[in-house]
């Protein structure tokens, strides 16, 4: 039993470090600073598009290289503010649900590998603060400009049960992810208009 917890831990590390390491390879290739160059590479994977775009979101979500909304950006671009609003959200609710399991499971550790301690600190002082929290990362997530990536680890440092994180995370973020959608469409079709 004990070996396999450490097989199982070792993966875990392994996998983290790939993801990672893609990621940096990624960065440095530009494909996360350039929205044209990130249609690219996604548009050529053809039918696995909308699921390399899941898994993309997913992972910006957890290890924030990307802007967040860059990567909005590019899914209105490339498959259309329907399909682009439901990617977004299939990839960003996931990837949300997966940082706050990484930082249940890891603690604190794990988010200072991503997040500086200052601004971890800056958010410190909601953690012990029990249904002040809650209700601080309820609204959080509806507005569109609130540090979602860190509000989601640091949720997995408080007593919050993972349903009800689930449940604010399905309810409230669709509400954001559609008003950057919407309001990218319509700066989509203004400047197609103005070029036609």
């Amino acid at each position: 039993m004990a070996n396999s917890r450490k097989v199982l831990r070792v993966a875990q590390v392994g996998g983290l470090l790939v993801v990672i390491a893609f990621c940096v390879v990624c960065f440095r290739l530009g494909y996360f600073s350039n929205p044209a160059k990130l249609q690219t590479i996604i548009l050529r994977a053809g039918l696995w598009a909308p699921l390399l775009f899941i898994l993309l979101q997913m992972v910006q979500v957890i290890f924030p290289i990307i802007p967040g909304g860059l990567s909005t950006v590019a899914a209105v671009a490339m498959f259309g503010l329907g399909w682009g609003f439901v990617y977004n959200y299939i990839g960003i609710g996931i990837g949300s649900m997966l940082s706050f399991m990484l930082a249940r499971h890891y603690g604190r550790r794990f988010i200072a590998l991503i997040f500086p301690e200052k601004t971890m600190t800056k958010y410190q002082h909601y953690l012990d603060g029990g249904k002040k929290f809650d209700r601080l990362f309820t609204v959080a997530i509806l507005m569109p400009v609130a540090p979602d990536d860190l509000l989601c680890m640091l949720a997995g440092l408080t007593k919050m049960s993972f349903k009800k994180f689930a449940t604010i995370i399905v309810l409230c973020k669709p509400w954001t992810i559609l008003a950057y959608s919407v309001g990218l469409d319509t700066i989509f079709n203004l400047i197609a208009q103005y070029l036609h």
